[in-house]
């Protein structure tokens, strides 16, 4: 079956509570591990069901935000989640409480019972109303985002369709282009603000009704994060402060002179070379004809992995009118499928995609046969290592995609990883902020956001961008809005993908088992127990952060990057 043909019915949800409950009864009341055992399986069956609805009301309302059947069942799936919400976290007290738990653990293993455990803890009846709101304004934040409708050089254009303009080499232009970006936040900066506002004060709420002072530590129990804290994540962003900010600053003092400019604004930033930006040398078909020769060869796995992606028809790829912004991955239960989402423009960014999105479809493919839905994914920081470790496996073949450039690929690469982690701490910094202050003004936020962002991206500049100036950038994170506290799971994994890199420099064929274990693990074990499983090293622990940059300046020495 094509992606196309995959079927969805409305759940009715009066149906499916009856049959849900009728199963816990019979897990609760089961009388023998086996009796509980297989009530659990029946569970997972009915959640699949559920959850491949969901999903697909997810994927098609983002592939097309105008299409009225979809923006209606995806209405209906923002008021019915938290009660599904509410039902899951009843059948994981029941485990949590079973008396039969340690045989259920000598099957499942431990992590299941840890995921239960926090979920109870996220959750009470009390909520749902809250959660309801909660999820209601996080489509208000998507819809507005993709209402964007900017002119530019004659044409209308999204806000995905504006990023060429951006990496110009006419300097004028990128500077216009940003102009133009900012103008529609700007114009709706009191929406952006209203809506940011109530989700704080809406999850302020939800914190408070469930025990604790504030959302902090809920933020971090809802991410599943078992093993690490706010204090130790405190101890990780000290280290990128102290051992990654002063490369960074002098990356982008190199980049100033590579542009031949004496001072780098914010508008010069996604310019890298004055001949411009590596881009990749083909069309969107044939960026995919060149990905499946890369993952025919890459190896046995990854070539049965794309074949099944291309044969299912599960990629929406190009950017159009009317589709949600950015770009994700998700998973189909019933179809075992993955699918992979984004909003190809010209840039090399279309090539990250088919690195980075399918490197989390490879890794739910390598593990979509766990009998538990809790197993699939692991935790966020865990996936984003399979995402950004692939794009280092794939290496390798960027000649394919990039010809000429690809040595120009390559250091933007690998430097733009370095540039990024900087803001993914300020990024993380101001949400501890944000809800550790929860009844902060909107013009208080955005001086802190500008404080934060100083300290960490002290090279920074807005000419003339008054917006940015005040403190507004973060409106087109959208993960500020929809995953408090999930950005920073990006640099962590960043800082594990550096160590694939440089394993994979030192012995491919070592790095490649021990990243096809990982996959394959999937959501079995803690953020760290898998770090274990990687053969990776804990980036909480001081010293661990240095470690990572230190080959990473090696290899940079041997670049001249003035003459790429």
């Amino acid at each position: 079956m094509k992606f196309n043909d995959y079927q969805y019915q409305r759940p009715d949800m009066e149906q499916f509570k009856v049959a849900f409950e009728k199963l816990l009864k019979e897990f609760s009341e089961g009388q023998n591990f086996e009796a509980q055992d297989a009530a659990m399986v029946k569970i997972n069956d009915l959640r699949n069901e559920m959850e491949t609805m969901m999903t697909l009301v997810s994927i098609r309302h983002s592939v097309d935000t105008t299409d009225a059947f979809y923006e209606a069942e995806n209405d209906f799936i923002d008021e019915n989640g938290p009660v599904y919400q509410g039902l899951v976290t009843d059948y994981y007290k029941a485990l949590v409480a079973s008396p039969f738990k340690k045989e259920l653990k000598d099957k499942w293993g431990n992590q299941i019972f840890t995921v239960a455990e926090l979920a109870v803890d996220t959750f009470k009846p009390e909520i749902l109303e809250l959660l309801q709101k909660e999820n209601k304004l996080g489509s208000e934040y998507v819809k507005l985002r993709a209402s964007a409708k900017i002119m530019f050089e004659g044409e209308e254009r999204n806000l995905s369709q504006m990023g060429p303009f951006t990496q110009s080499m006419e300097r004028q232009t990128r500077y216009d282009a940003h102009v133009a970006i900012c103008k529609f936040y700007e114009d709706n900066e009191s929406e952006f603000d209203r809506i940011y506002d109530e989700m704080v004060k809406v999850r302020h709420e939800i914190a408070n009704k469930l025990g604790y002072e504030n959302f902090v530590e809920l933020g971090y129990k809802r991410l599943l994060r078992s093993d690490y804290d706010a204090k130790m994540v405190k101890n990780y962003r000290d280290q990128i402060l102290e051992h990654l900010v002063p490369l960074t600053t002098t990356l982008y003092d190199k980049q100033a002179k590579r542009l031949k400019l004496d001072t780098l604004s914010f508008h010069d930033e996604s310019l890298r070379f004055l001949t411009g930006n590596a881009k990749p040398q083909g069309k969107p078909e044939w960026i995919i004809e060149q990905g499946k020769t890369m993952y025919a060869e890459m190896s046995k796995e990854t070539d049965e992995f794309f074949s099944f992606m291309l044969e299912h028809h599960l990629m929406d790829l190009e950017a159009k009118k009317g589709k949600a912004g950015g770009g994700y991955c998700t998973f189909i239960p019933n179809y075992k499928a993955p699918f992979i989402f984004s909003n190809f423009n010209g840039t090399s960014g279309d090539v990250d995609v088919l690195t980075h999105e399918a490197g989390h479809a490879f890794q739910v493919y390598s593990s979509r046969e766990y009998a538990l839905p809790e197993y699939i994914w692991p935790t966020l920081e865990a996936c984003e290592i399979h995402s950004m470790s692939m794009e280092f496996f794939a290496w390798p073949w960027m000649e394919h995609f990039f010809k000429h450039q690809t040595a120009k690929y390559k250091y933007s690469h690998l430097t733009d990883g370095l540039l990024f982690i900087p803001y993914g701490v300020t990024v993380d910094e101001f949400q501890h902020f944000v809800y550790e202050n929860p009844n902060a003004t909107p013009e208080e936020r955005k001086a802190k956001w500008a404080e934060i962002e100083k300290k960490y991206l002290p090279h920074r500049t807005y000419d003339n961008l008054p917006l940015l100036e005040r403190g507004a950038y973060w409106y087109r994170q959208g993960h500020i809005f929809s995953d408090p506290f999930y950005y920073i799971d990006y640099t962590l994994a960043q800082v594990c993908a550096y160590e694939f890199w440089h394993k994979s420099n030192l012995n491919r064929e070592k790095a490649w088992e021990d990243y096809l274990r990982l996959c394959q693990a999937g959501g079995s074990k803690s953020f760290l127990d898998l770090l274990k499983v990687g053969q990776l090293n804990n980036p909480f622990e001081n010293g661990s952060i240095k470690k990572v940059v230190d080959p990473i300046q090696e290899w940079l020495k041997t670049v001249d990057d003035e003459n790429l």
